[in-house]
Order: structure tokens, then sequence, then C-alpha cells
């Protein structure tokens, strides 16, 4: 597993050309709508904004009256457009920026919009995966990392699963066709797991022994 920089994708979302053996199984990156809802909470933040302007509103109405209720409240109407668009705007270029890749052997994750990172998690150190699914068809798979891992949530968020800080699980978060993912997914940990791992050693061959 490891992260590094990128100046130059050989292939999009790649630090690299795949070794000999590796192919790509599937590439996508968030559906933003569902990223500003699901990880900026637009409608939370929206709604939040609607209280406050509705409490001023019955405050200054007890007082002053309809007119000078509605202009009082109205900039927190506005405001709260405002900080909506912003956090919308922002999770478009997160998922504009991001790569999710699936392969024969690993999961590649490049995300970051200032800075750019691509991380690997091979599926030996994948323990377990999580699907989640939305109401508006997209979904999320979380990794359960094996073993102690150096991830850190604040560099991975928001393609993370919330709220696990002290042990961050990687995620595909907010992706379209999510349990097509899923499945696409839990073949090639399958294959790459069941497949005998041959390492290279020196030989004596004087000890072999032929037969005609």
């Amino acid at each position: 597993m490891s992260h590094d920089d990128f100046t130059v994708e050989p292939i999009k979302g790649l630090p690299g050309v795949p070794p000999e053996g590796e192919d790509i199984l599937w590439q996508g990156r968030p559906n933003w709508w569902a990223l500003s809802k699901d990880s900026f909470n637009v409608y939370w933040i929206l709604g939040y904004f609607i209280a406050l302007a509705a409490w001023r509103y019955l405050s200054l109405y007890q007082v002053e009256g309809t007119g000078y209720a509605a202009a009082g409240s109205l900039p927190l109407i506005v405001l709260g457009i405002v900080a909506c668009a912003i956090l919308v705007f922002i999770a478009y270029i997160q998922a504009l920026m991001t790569v999710y890749t699936i392969t024969t052997k690993r999961v590649v994750m490049r995300v970051g919009a200032a800075l750019t990172i691509t991380f690997n998690f091979p599926y030996n150190k994948i323990s377990n995966a999580n699907l989640g699914l939305r109401k508006d068809g997209t979904g999320t798979i979380a990794f359960e990392l094996a073993g102690y891992n150096k991830v850190s949530y604040l560099v991975l968020w928001p393609h993370v699963r919330p709220w696990k800080m002290s042990s961050p699980e990687p995620a595909l978060r907010c992706i379209d066709n999510p349990q097509e993912v899923a499945k696409i997914l839990a073949n090639a940990a399958q294959t790459q797991i069941n497949t005998p791992q041959v390492a290279r050693s020196t030989m004596d061959t004087s000890k072999f022994i032929a037969v005609d």
C-alpha cells in the first residue's frame, strides 16, 4: 500500500503503466451531486439557515410586523444559498479530479483537488469491503484494511467512510452502479487471493535426478 504524488499520468488515474499481467477492470468517479449531499451535507446546511431565518422572522414579526420581519430574515436565506453553492462547487471539483480504478491486483484511488495523491491498495491489504446504498441509486464501497495502516483520515477525506477516524476506511464514495462495481471488485479480489504466488529463488540443479 502506497501513496505518491504524480506529475504525469501514462494512463488516466494511475501513477504508472500497470505491470504485465495486470488489467484495468473498472474506472469511475463520485457522482458530484450525491457527494455534495452525502459528504458536504448541503441539505443540512440549507436547513440550518432556513431554521435561523424562520426564528428571526418570528422574532421580528412580533415587534415590527411582516415587512420588517421578511427583510430581516432574507439575508440569512441568501447566505445559506451562497454557502450551499460553494459546497456544491467544491464537491463538483472533488468529483472531477477523482479517479477510482479497480484492476485485477489492486484498488487505486487518485484523489485531491489542490494536492493530488494516488493511493494503492493491493487486495492482500484489504480484509473486508462494505457496500452502502443510497436512495438515489448511488452507493459507497468502504475498505477495511488488514493490520496497521498509516492512511490519514484528513488526507483521504471525503473519500473515506464517515466518522471512522481512529481506523480510517478508504472508500469509493458516491459512485453510480455501486452493486455492479462491488461485484467486479469481489470477483477480482477473490481471483487474486486464490492465485498461487510463486517466489523466485536460486535452486541447486545438481540435486535433481534426470528421468529418462
